[in-house]
């Protein structure tokens, strides 16, 4: 656990200790100091304490702490995650080798795996908490496609707290024979949830169905979009493309 001085919190918020915790100004200060290099913490045998500056010899610089093993951590440990580590990650749970038959029938030695990282539910729900603040203002439902999109869409659920809906590609014929379940979509203005956007076929489809069934649609949300052709077709459907990465982000990440 990282120690504050407690002056630092009072000159943060001009007040008590006890009220410094609860301030915003204290809060920001905080999160400044968390944020802190670690080089800047001596790791003792228990908790960091700080390690002023040098009073000294080239410009002040701060001298090394010494390092616990218990307690030694990589400053990324320490920093918000970025849509590049997000990338790598992503790609390290569904980048496969091996043998593979393709949809087109060809064979190749590398396959990307979706459903690896929507199985992950650790990594599904930071990629939901990212992408949550990409959903357009104004949006009263998510609908999530079969079946790539409904892992997707309740994680986005439960970060935006927006009702869901789940588009089947054919109406069950029996029991409701509903098309989408879930929520009700005629009359709402409702965004289209998807895993991986290729040439955006799917989402069109889905698109004219949630249109006939009365859903206002002009935005689609998708968490990889792979470059090849998908919002070029979507636009022409009147529906703009929103993504969390593409695949340049993914040959970027892994790339390093």
């Amino acid at each position: 656990m990282l120690v504050i001085p407690a002056t630092v919190m009072r000159r943060a918020s001009g007040r008590s200790w006890a009220g410094a915790r609860r301030s915003v100004p204290a809060r920001r200060q905080l999160e400044r100091w968390r944020l802190m290099r670690l080089s800047d913490f001596d790791h003792g045998c228990c908790s960091p304490q700080l390690v002023p500056r040098e009073s000294s010899g080239e410009g002040g610089k701060r001298r090394a702490g010494s390092r616990c093993a218990d307690h030694a951590r990589r400053l990324e440990d320490w920093m918000p995650v970025t849509n590049s580590d997000l990338a790598r990650r992503i790609h390290a749970v569904s980048h496969l080798t091996g043998q593979f038959t393709l949809r087109s029938g060809r064979t190749a030695t590398e396959y990307f795996d979706k459903y690896r990282f929507e199985g992950d539910p650790a990594l599904l729900d930071e990629i939901a908490q990212r992408m949550a603040p990409l959903v357009p203002s104004g949006t009263e439902v998510l609908a999530g496609l079969e079946m790539g999109g409904i892992p997707v869409v309740t994680a986005l659920g439960r970060h935006t707290g927006l009702p869901c809906a789940f588009v089947r590609k054919q109406a069950k014929p029996y029991g409701t024979c509903r098309l989408a379940e879930g929520t009700e979509v005629a009359g709402r203005r409702v965004l289209v949830v998807e895993d991986v956007v290729t040439s955006g076929g799917q989402i069109v489809l889905s698109t004219a169905d949630l249109r006939v069934l009365g859903a206002v649609v002009s935005e689609a949300l998708c968490v990889i979009d792979r470059e090849q052709g998908g919002a070029d077709a979507l636009a022409a459907e009147g529906i703009s493309l929103l993504s969390l990465l593409t695949a340049e982000d993914l040959r970027t990440a892994t790339a390093r």
